[in-house]
Formats: structure tokens, sequence, C-alpha cells
């Protein structure tokens, strides 16, 4: 990475890649006395630079250590038991899958023990569905908590004592998020912590006996509250922040409530989607429409909270309150809890699946609401949704007139290992998916206006990756913009105004090439 020092004789500096096909760190776990000494290094039963550590802590115990390890794939992972006073190692648990164990990077991750380290609490997606599993610790016995036909978002803590296991999930909607728990041994229905009058996401943070949590609940039009909660009726004995101030400066820019609504494009897909706006708004006359996207399984952009997925709401609401629609929609592939087959339809190749999708949602929310003028369609995302958007602009240019990519990552090939590995492998053995997830091949397509927004700093999407594909356009003649922050990562916030001269660039230009206003 070039440094911004003095431009004559720039400093260098090296940060570690692995990129895809490349060899991968080597890990290696050992434990130290707390007063030093020499460490004591595990026997790991794997090759080294062959498998990731999702997870090291005390197995139940001051001897014994859990490590989880991910194979490089991500299609295999092994949670051992390795005793650092005599170098044992045994495998409490191990599962494997034909694409991947999990892409979450945190919902399945570590356990919970009981029973003084008998046993254990366990999410897998095994059974077609994320479900938490009491496990043995030898691993021989298993049984099943969570019986329902719906996804456990993420693992709460153990209650030993009162007998309950807590999660987070949302059978019927899952654009949001709520506390249920269920009985230890497995017996009864899955009972509802959260009040059903409340609708939204809610997240908690346990006190130590389970018996109280810091809740935190919003929407996507309401601020974050956080209060105290007792657990045994979610009795609120204290509101710790109100957000009172936020909540004043936020309400002229909400005028109305965001629409969240589902998109059925056939098939059995079906889309979750929201829609902000004009505070203006005539449903008598036909709007443009900005879609924002990211559309891969790293993170969903459809959530019911403040966040609103991806943390780009108050520039949405800004974009609508000019003259637009502004919409969003999950496809298969994101990480929606919609079960395992709905998040592992895009394996193989990242980026045809999204497209299709994304495209089909446009023309049913056409034909589902008049006001929508899918002959002035925009489209922008970041990071994969900036490769997203240039699919879009590349293989779809009759459903898109402008796109404006941020970030992407037009060859997956340069992309880094860890991340692009679990859903392609690598193109030694998988080179046809590598071939139609890269937008660079179907540039040829691009018939609309199209910006390119990239940081020179990137230690994420490497510059290179993006500067192949401005090569690319430009060997096709292909008229397009291209801004280049220097010495900005993969966030673009580094440097004084960079958050809003970025908004700012791709408000002018939007308005420059898809003009507002209703028809």
């Amino acid at each position: 990475m070039i440094q911004p020092t003095d431009p004559t004789y720039p400093e260098v500096r090296y940060d570690r890649f692995a990129r895809v096909g490349t060899p991968i760190p080597t890990l290696r776990v050992g434990v130290v006395g707390r007063d030093g000494g020499a460490t004591k290094w595990v026997k790991l039963p794997a090759d080294p630079g062959t498998f990731y550590i999702q997870d090291v802590s005390w197995a139940g115990n001051s001897t014994e250590l859990l490590i989880e390890l991910q194979s490089r794939s991500r299609d295999h992972r092994k949670f051992l038991l390795a005793n650092v006073e005599t170098g044992e190692v045994a495998t409490a648990y191990e599962e494997t899958d034909p694409a991947w164990i999990d892409a979450s990077y945190a919902a399945n991750a570590g356990l919970e023990w009981l029973r003084n380290g008998k046993e254990f609490v366990l999410l897998s997606e095994r059974d077609g569905w994320r479900q938490a599993y009491v496990i043995s610790r030898d691993g021989k016995q298993r049984t099943l908590l969570t019986k329902d036909k719906s996804d456990v978002i993420a693992r709460g803590p153990v209650d030993e004592p009162g007998g309950w296991f807590y999660y987070t999930a949302s059978p019927k909607n899952a654009t949001q998020k709520y506390l249920y728990r269920i009985k230890l041994d497995g017996q009864g229905e899955p009972e509802r912590v959260t009040p059903a009058d409340q609708p939204g996401t809610h997240t908690y943070e346990f006190s130590p006996d389970r018996k109280w949590a810091f809740h935190t609940y919003s929407t996507f039009d309401k601020p974050p509250v956080v209060d105290l909660v007792r657990l045994s009726d979610h009795r609120s004995v204290r509101v710790l922040e109100a957000n009172e101030e936020v909540r004043k400066r936020a309400a002229p820019l909400i005028p109305k409530p965001t629409e969240f609504l589902q998109i059925d494009i056939g098939g059995g897909v079906v889309m979750d989607a929201w829609m902000i706006k004009p505070k203006d708004f005539d449903e008598t006359k036909k709007y443009p429409v900005f879609f924002f996207i990211y559309g891969e399984p790293h993170g969903q952009t459809v959530l019911d909270d403040w966040a609103g997925g991806q943390n780009h709401t108050m520039f949405h609401r800004m974009i609508a309150d000019l003259g637009y629609l502004v919409v969003s929609m999950d496809n298969r592939g994101t990480p929606a809890p919609k079960g395992a087959a709905w998040r592992r339809a895009v394996y193989g190749s990242l980026g045809p699946l999204s497209t299709d999708e994304q495209a089909a949602g446009v023309k049913e929310l056409g034909r589902m609401r008049s006001y929508v003028d899918t002959s002035r369609v925009g489209i922008w995302g970041w990071s994969g949704g900036g490769s997203n958007t240039l699919n879009a602009m590349f293989r779809k240019p009759d459903v898109y007139q402008v796109g404006i990519a941020v970030a992407p990552k037009p060859r997956p090939e340069l992309y880094n290992a860890w991340f692009q590995e679990i859903f392609m492998r690598t193109p030694d053995v998988n080179p046809e998916g590598y071939r139609k997830a890269a937008a660079i091949n179907f540039a040829e397509g691009l018939k609309g206006d199209l910006l390119i927004v990239h940081g020179t700093g990137e230690t994420n999407t490497h510059l290179q990756i993006t500067e192949s594909l401005v090569d690319r356009l430009i060997e096709l003649n292909k008229r397009f913009d291209y801004m280049a922050y220097p010495n900005r990562d993969h966030g673009l916030r580094e440097g004084k105004g960079t958050p809003v001269h970025l908004r700012m660039l791709m408000t002018r230009y939007l308005l420059e090439h898809l003009p507002a206003g209703p028809r």
C-alpha cells in the first residue's frame, strides 16, 4: 500500500492478504501460565494452512480447551477438546455439508456448557434449519431442542437453574428479531419472551444469573430505546437510554411510515422488501425508483431496525424526498432466517442468481404498484452490493438505466480466500462458477450511466480489482464515470468530509442521469 507521505519518494506498507487459491495463514493454539513460562502447544489434527479457527474457550473446566476448527472451504467443522496438561485431543462433535457449514460468522459459533461440562448446547443447520441441540461431551448423544421448521437467528445463554435456553428468532417475519426460550429438557413449546405488541428488532445483554437483561428495541422508523428488563415477565424497570434527542431530530425526516412488503417472483421465491416514499408522494403519478442492493451472504438489507440493514437509511430518506421511490430487496443467498436452502441457493457462483432475482423483483414491483416507473430505474450498492450493481448494469441493461457501484469486486478470483472460497471454492475446482460470477466478463453489456467509486487505500477489495474493470471498459469504448478517493479504505471514512462528499457525489450523479420527480 502506497502511504501518503513524500509524493516523490512515497513509503510502502505491506499488509497480509490471502487471495483466493493462495496460501492462507498457518494457525496454532497454545496455552501459557498467567505468570509466564513455556507455551504448551496443542497438537491440532489438521495440516498447517488448511483450516480456520472459529472459537477457542475453556471447555467447562480449567484443564481442557474447546477449539472449533473449520476447513478452508467451511464445509467441515470439528469441536475439539484439548487437554492442556496431557496433550490429548478428542473430537466432541463434527459435521459436514456439501456447500458450507456456516457463513454467519457469529450466529453458529461456539457453544454453551451444561451440567458441569457434561453436555453443551450447539447450533447446527444439519437438518435444513438452524436449530439448537443438546449434545453429550463425547458427541454420542444428541437431542433436538428447537423443533419448529424455522431458524434460530442467534444463540443466547443457558439458564441452567431455571431450566431454559434463550435464543433469538422470528419464525413468521425474516426482517424482525425477538427473544425466545425453550426448556432444556426439550419438552413443551418455545415461549416468546419479547412482548407481542412490540414488532421490530430486539437485542439483549444478559446478566450472569439470567434474571435481567439490557434490552434494545428499535424499528426501521424508530430509534433504539435501551432499558433494563426482568426476564421472567419482561417488565421494564428502568429506561437507560430513550434517545429523545435523536427522535426529535429524526421526526421531520420521517413524514410517513416506511412500507415493508413481500415480492413474489414465482418459483416459490418471495423476497422481503422495504420502500421509502417522498414526503409529498402522490400515488396517482409515476416515480423513478432507486434500488439499494447488497444481495450477498454477508448481510441482509431488509431489516426492521433503525440501522435498516446497512445503515444508509437517512441518506435514502433524503434521496426519497428529492422525488424518488427508494427500495431494497433481499434475494435468495442473503442470510435471512428462511432455512438453509434459501441461504445456500447461491452456492457455486455469487452474482448470477442475485442479478436474475433482483431484476425479476423490479418487474414484479412495477406490476404490484402503479406508481412505480419501471422505465426510470437506478441501482446502487457497496462492496458485494457494488458487485451486484455492476452485474445489474452489465447483465440487465434493459432494466436499469443508472448504476453507482461503490468498492465493488468485479473479479472474485482476486478477492480474499476467507470469504470467497466459502461460496465458490477456488477457480481450480470451479472455473465456470468464477467465470459466471465475474462482472468484468459481462462489461460489454453496459448501456446506461455507470459511476464507479473506489478508495485507493483498499485493504479489502484491492484497487487493482476495480482498475482492471476500468481498463476493460476503456478497451470496450464504454462511457462511464470513475471516482477514486486517495488512501481511503473499504469504508471510505478516512479524511475530513469524505462521507458527506461521497453522498453528495452520488446524489448529483443520480439527479443528473435519472431526473427526480413524478410524471
